[in-house]
């Protein structure tokens, strides 16, 4: 079944008819209350994990959305599809480099093609109204109305956790859309927590180049959720993210034309500030709960200053919260995880399935399952990881046979413990980490792991010869399973 949603409000009607809404009307803080409540929610079991629409923020009378993610069924849907296996099955399709097989698989193969070229869309679809500039302010504007959440009790102040950030390459042009914190100053003004490795501080080198100070950007606050998504996906540079949101959702996003700063913004979202960076204004950021489970610590970073905001008469505040994992940030990563794996195999096919667990935060732990042909191939594996985007941040990547589920942990973890012999079976490396990475002895730059937990061959030194895994035969295997169902236990 495709889903497709053209704002926040379709996909929330959505949840509520699924039963994955509650709406809380008791009166609550953006002050650590709605993150505390959230956290707690963010960690039950799936079946009862529902998205939270706060409806009476003290101090506001926009509600707040929240978790709304947090789960696998929630994130799938977001992205148009049943479940996440089915964003890797779609895109392993469309770019799947065998010549299709007789006239109707080329037909097929020439439909999706075509579908897909017709949802990025060649140009942005460029609509005269929408309701994000229901109300303007440029006169004054002001941030004070939007219930920005304080998320844990020794955070530097309150932080914008889910906004889409746009600024445009100043050398190229290009849009970059990016998920970065915003940490408020004031009424008027934000930090702008972009990372090193990230698009936006790209663009801020490339303006310094050009002895530009000011950056115009405009922060985006809800809309469709694969637009919202499509802000934390990890694309190479000079992609844009809506082209990216355009193909998730089937059409292309709508966009409207700042009315402050020569940008556009998605005409269908819940709020726009509009502004600019300005890079000879760097203030101390942070700190800030991350989900890493930790503080970050103070860092300087640029501010954004507000010259205008737009919003819907009855806006809806989107918001996450961050810390210790499993929280929403865990399914955002999953879906990459998904829906990138057929990209990491067009360049390495042995490459059978990836799982980055929530336990790793991400960027710490890459675990890939292969078909090994070859001596050494598990450590090849590893460094065509490390030199795939982000991917180059990751700290350890766990490499295992194909036979083995790499998205059960507990059959990755016996596996590891028993097929490495730890003087012989790692490597050790240094390179580029997440500058959230608090282990590293200084910033941006440690240690790396690789574990080899494949069955090792005589070329590879290994002469005792490996045992077999003790298993029984398939047509056993067969006959159990009728009289599993006999006996009426589900599997």
């Amino acid at each position: 079944m495709a889903l497709h949603f053209r704002d926040l409000r379709a996909f929330l009607q959505h949840l509520q008819d699924h039963d994955q809404l509650i709406r809380v009307q008791s009166a609550v803080s953006s002050d650590l209350e709605i993150t505390a409540i959230t956290d707690r929610m963010s960690k039950l079991p799936a079946s009862q994990n529902k998205a939270l629409l706060f409806e009476n923020v003290i101090g506001s009378t926009m509600p707040v959305l929240i978790n709304t993610f947090g789960s696998e069924q929630r994130m799938a849907w977001a992205l148009g599809v049943d479940h996440l296996d089915q964003l890797n099955e779609r895109l392993a399709h469309l770019i799947d480099p065998r010549l299709p097989k007789g006239l109707s698989e080329t037909f097929e193969r020439g439909k999706d093609l075509m579908d897909a070229a017709r949802a990025v869309g060649l140009k942005p679809t460029r609509v005269r109204r929408g309701p994000v500039q229901e109300v303007i302010e440029t006169e004054h504007p002001s941030m004070a109305g939007i219930p920005i959440l304080k998320c844990w009790p020794q955070d530097g102040g309150k932080f914008i956790t889910l906004p889409q950030v746009i600024t445009r390459n100043p050398q190229t042009g290009v849009r970059n859309v990016g998920m970065y914190r915003l940490q408020v100053v004031d009424d008027q003004t934000l930090m702008v927590h972009w990372q090193r490795h990230k698009g936006g501080a790209d663009h801020e080198m490339r303006a310094r180049q050009l002895q530009q100070t000011k950056i115009p950007a405009a922060i985006v606050l809800g809309g469709d959720p694969a637009s919202v998504w499509c802000a934390s996906a990890p694309l190479p540079p000079e992609i844009d993210e809506y082209l990216l949101a355009g193909y998730l959702r089937g059409s292309p996003v709508e966009f409207l034309p700042c009315v402050s700063q020569p940008l556009e913004v998605p005409a269908y979202a819940e709020i726009v500030l509009e502004g600019y960076v300005d890079l000879e204004d760097y203030r101390p950021e942070g700190p800030f709960g991350d989900h890493t489970g930790y503080y970050t610590p103070i860092e300087r970073f640029p501010t954004f200053h507000l010259t205008a905001l737009t919003r819907r008469r009855q806006a809806i505040y989107p918001a996450t919260v961050v810390g210790i994992p499993p929280m929403e940030d865990v399914w955002l990563g999953k879906a990459t995880e998904r829906l990138f794996l057929p990209l990491i195999r067009t360049v390495m096919p042995e490459v059978l399935d990836v799982c980055m667990p929530a336990e790793g935060v991400f960027h710490n732990l890459v675990i890939a399952r292969v078909q090994k042909r070859f001596p050494g191939h598990a450590r090849k594996v590893m460094h065509g990881l490390w030199g795939m985007g982000l991917l180059t941040l990751a700290k350890t990547i766990v490499v295992v046979d194909e036979w083995v589920d790499v998205q059960n942990l507990s059959q990755v973890a016996w596996q590891v413990l028993g097929n490495v012999d730890w003087s012989r079976d790692i490597m050790l490396t240094q390179g580029p980490v997440d500058q959230l990475d608090h282990a590293s002895y200084q910033p941006l730059y440690g240690g790396k792991i690789g574990i080899d937990a494949t069955a090792k061959w005589t070329e590879e030194g290994y002469t005792r010869g490996w045992p077999q895994v003790v298993q029984m035969p398939a047509d056993l295997l067969t006959r159990i399973n009728q009289i599993w169902k006999e006996l009426g236990i589900e599997n």
